[in-house]
């Protein structure tokens, strides 16, 4: 038996090592040295800067939508989907046929999980239930969804390269006994009013949850709706403006490395403090996209003012909407202008001509144009 502070491995019958973690929060506890500190103080001031970044808005939604999306994208890739920003916006405009639909629907599914999961949240804590009921959305319809989506599993799993067998894990979770037991504790952990300060509680959480693995398949997906669901509990961000899967992917073989680091050495600070970097960078990052979108759209308004005169209503009404949808087709733009469809094509060629729309499909018919200057902001 191979004991840490984190938990122990435990030899079962059939001859392999599983953890079994121990209850949050650790003991000894974490130790907060100067350096922690001065970590999460500059993450809490980060979170604090990008929530603000809504309130001068007229439409607060404004940087959400991309926000999901890019997130959605994000923690998809980390678990090997191919899909692109762009092929899910394509998909959702229903303008193209994606490549490879399987991938864009993991990601749909993602956002889906995310948008149910923040509406629960209005009449529910973040709970087992909660984690359940996302698991289920985020499994319908695609890989995986045999494997008992909204279940916890019955049945001991394990981490590895694609296909390996028991033997040859790098990782084995809880064995199922063990595994509710764990679920319990972290249930408790998250509702133990004790003070202590949110970001280490959610990154503890976070890496607790990856940890136990209770599901077949999408643990890292719902580990990761786990942070955004605390962050908007918790009242840190009124938005889920966090695209946190952008650090996490960067620094991929780190981000599983701290989090096995956790079980084999009980050093949960290592695994904080990069947790609190990425807390920072990425609101940083989301902050200084806001203000870029910020300017942009005021720069596209005066733009279209300048250059369509009195044909300008219509325009700013489009431009409006493509922070929503920002892939359309002619019949879009007759859709939210209500113009005709020679006069909603007259328009996307005004727009195209100002470098606003940019054509997509190099196709005569059934054209779709994409805001290139907004999608850029978010090429990675």
């Amino acid at each position: 038996m191979n004991q840490t502070r984190a938990g122990r491995y435990i030899t079962q019958i059939e001859g392999y090592q599983a953890f079994i973690p121990n209850p949050l929060p650790p003991s000894p506890e974490i130790v907060m040295d100067q350096e922690m500190w001065q970590l999460l103080s500059q993450a809490d001031r980060a979170l604090g800067r990008l929530d603000g970044s809504t309130d001068a808005l007229p439409n607060p939604d404004l940087f959400v939508f991309m926000y999901v999306r890019k997130e959605a994208v994000l923690s998809s890739q980390i678990e090997g989907t191919q899909a692109s920003l762009i092929d899910v916006l394509e998909f959702e405009s229903q303008t193209l046929e994606p490549e490879n639909p399987q991938d864009v629907a993991e990601v749909v599914n993602y956002i889906a999980a995310l948008n149910y999961g923040l509406e629960r949240l209005e009449t529910l804590p973040v709970s087992l239930r909660l984690i359940r009921e996302i698991h289920e959305k985020l499994l319908q319809n695609v890989r995986g969804s045999e494997r008992k989506p909204g279940e916890f599993r019955d049945q001991q799993n394990w981490i590895g390269f694609a296909g390996c067998s028991l033997k040859e894990a790098t990782y084995i979770p809880p064995p199922p006994s063990d595994m509710k037991t764990a679920l319990d504790n972290l249930e408790k952990f998250l509702h133990d009013p004790k003070p202590m300060p949110i970001l280490i509680k959610i990154g503890l959480a976070h890496a607790q949850f990856e940890t136990i693995h209770p599901f077949f398949d999408g643990n890292g997906r719902v580990g990761r709706l786990l942070i955004t669901f605390l962050l908007c509990e918790q009242n840190i961000l009124k938005q889920p403006l966090l695209y946190i899967s952008y650090y996490f992917k960067k620094y991929r073989s780190q981000y599983y490395d701290y989090l096995q680091a956790v079980r084999d050495t009980g050093n949960w600070e290592i695994w904080l403090k990069f947790f609190l970097k990425g807390i920072y960078e990425v609101a940083q990052e989301a902050s200084n996209t806001a203000r870029t979108i910020v300017t942009m759209k005021e720069n596209h308004r005066q733009l279209l003012l300048e250059k369509m005169g009195r044909r300008s209503g219509n325009a700013i009404a489009l431009l409006e909407n493509l922070y929503f949808r920002p892939i359309v087709s002619i019949d879009h733009v007759q859709e939210i202008t209500q113009l005709s469809y020679p006069n909603a094509n007259t328009l996307v060629k005004n727009f195209c001509d100002l470098g606003l729309l940019k054509e997509i499909t190099g196709q005569k018919r059934n054209r779709a144009f994409s805001y290139a200057p907004y999608l850029e902001i978010f090429k990675d």
